[in-house]
């Protein structure tokens, strides 16, 4: 294959990508949340606090919730926790009589 052709294959491949993947200068990335937003942010809230130092279930979970102005339904603190609680998460469930508690991660 001579120069000639190579540059012209280049040339199409780069205006079908262009094309089909658009440019990247006008993509961002989202970031993670970083403050105390949503269920979420409200435990990490929780956890600063050191409210996770003793064993929680999540009906004091909520209640600690509702006590600092987060006012979300059980189904959204729990799956939180379960985020929180995955591999890596600053938080480890423990399950006792039937009933998932959640404490610090030491």
């Amino acid at each position: 294959m001579d120069d000639k052709s190579f540059k012209a294959i280049e040339k199409r491949l780069t205006r079908l990508e262009k094309a089909v993947f658009g440019s990247k200068e006008g993509q961002e990335v989202k970031k993670p949340a970083k403050g105390f937003g949503g269920a979420t942010g409200g435990v990490r809230f929780l956890i600063s606090k050191g409210q996770f130092r003793s064993k929680l279930g999540l009906a004091e979970v909520k209640t600690a919730l509702a006590k600092n102005d987060y006012h979300y339904s059980t189904q959204a603190v729990d799956m939180a926790l379960k985020r929180l609680a995955g591999k890596g998460g600053p938080l480890v469930s423990i399950k006792e009589g039937g009933k998932k508690m959640y404490v610090k991660r030491k």
